[in-house]
């Protein structure tokens, strides 16, 4: 498959730039993959679509403040550090992107923050694709450090300032690890949770920590040549025991995301869900046999992406592209502050009217 494949027309205009005021009032774009049919609503309607017994799975992961502003030590030039994971067993090591990469050469120090309140780093060392470890020269734990002065790593296509932080964080999120927001999850509120339970939806969490491949392209002409970064995934005991009991009475498992889908499909890669922990770099295109996953709430993704590569193995290319295409003529909101999408394999697709 060529890359080209999973290329479509997006107005710039159509890209979500702030979170709504209110986050469950977004449009959901309901699919039915079987009647390849489309049905308008918002998504606190997403209620109607769920059905007592099914599973919801969220993705717990909490993003970190990972964007950091320094000036080097010894000329005051300007520098900006994009933290990724942890490096090893040093839990003051980290590997990050850096901004002018090039200048910022092994052994360099700089400081972050104020001279009363900062903290210095130093370049340690330097891998593939601009990525270096930076050694936090404090005690302060590194996670401390980004809450206190770091900023949301939005991604490139957002040219506005974010208000509230929280606003890029789930209602849900739990254990710090991300550099991008599961923005599936974001639509969700406390008393949209609340009214899905007392349907009798269970919810359950997996955690996976989005990394460096959220900030990559794809360059490679087919698509089957592609490699994507490692993340890091867990599924608890918990998780795995609801998800297997749905499975075997015949129940759905409805994802959250592509990260929920992702972590669902490594850890299921038997047909059961093994409760685990470790790193996937799970790559799904079309072709792809689902295994655990038979629904999924998803945000609109970027052309060419791994992501949109990934709801064309749900919906096959060509309808995924006239789903997209429809949304576009629609004008829904695109992207991480965008609208979201309701996808399902076996759904009963009935609740009354369009909106």
């Amino acid at each position: 498959m060529r890359l080209e494949e999973f290329d479509y027309d997006l107005p710039e205009r159509l890209i979500a730039q702030v979170p709504l005021d209110v986050r469950d009032q977004s449009r959901l774009l309901v699919v039915d993959p079987v009647e390849q049919s489309l049905h308008h609503r918002v998504f606190a309607d997403i209620v109607d679509y769920l059905e007592p017994q099914d599973v919801l799975v969220l993705n717990d992961s909490r993003v970190l403040p990972a964007r950091l502003f320094a000036t080097k030590v010894d000329t005051g030039a300007r520098a900006e550090i994009l933290l990724l994971r942890p490096s090893g067993d040093d839990p003051q090591v980290w590997q990050a992107l850096t901004r002018p990469a090039k200048r910022l050469r092994r052994g360099t120090r700089l400081r972050i923050g104020e001279e009363r309140d900062g903290v210095e780093i130093e370049i340690v060392d330097t891998h593939e694709e601009g990525v270096r470890s930076v050694r936090f020269l404090t005690e302060e734990p590194v996670e401390q450090v980004a809450d206190r002065l770091g900023q949301m790593p939005l991604p490139p296509y957002i040219h506005e300032d974010l208000q509230e932080k929280e606003r890029y964080q789930t209602v849900y999120a739990k254990t710090t690890g991300s550099v991008a927001a599961p923005t599936a999850g974001l639509h969700f509120t406390t008393a949209l949770l609340d009214r899905i339970r007392d349907k009798g939806v269970q919810i359950c969490h997996v955690t996976l920590h989005v990394g460096l491949g959220t900030f990559r392209t794809v360059q490679v002409e087919h698509v089957e040549s592609h490699r994507m970064h490692s993340e890091w995934y867990e599924v608890d005991e918990r998780t795995a025991e609801i998800v297997n009991e749905a499975r075997e009475r015949g129940s759905r498992v409805v994802a959250v995301g592509t990260t929920a889908l992702r972590t669902l499909e490594s850890a299921g890669a038997s047909g059961r869900l093994l409760a685990q922990r470790g790193e996937t770099d799970i790559f799904i295109y079309p072709g792809y046999q689902f295994r655990i996953a038979d629904a999924l709430i998803t945000n609109f993704h970027l052309p060419k992406s791994t992501l949109f590569m990934l709801v064309c193995a749900w919906l096959g290319t060509d309808f995924a592209k006239e789903v997209y295409r429809q949304a576009v003529e629609a004008e829904y909101r695109f992207f991480s502050f965008g609208d979201a999408m309701f996808i399902a394999r076996r759904a009963h697709l009935d609740a009354p009217g369009d909106v």
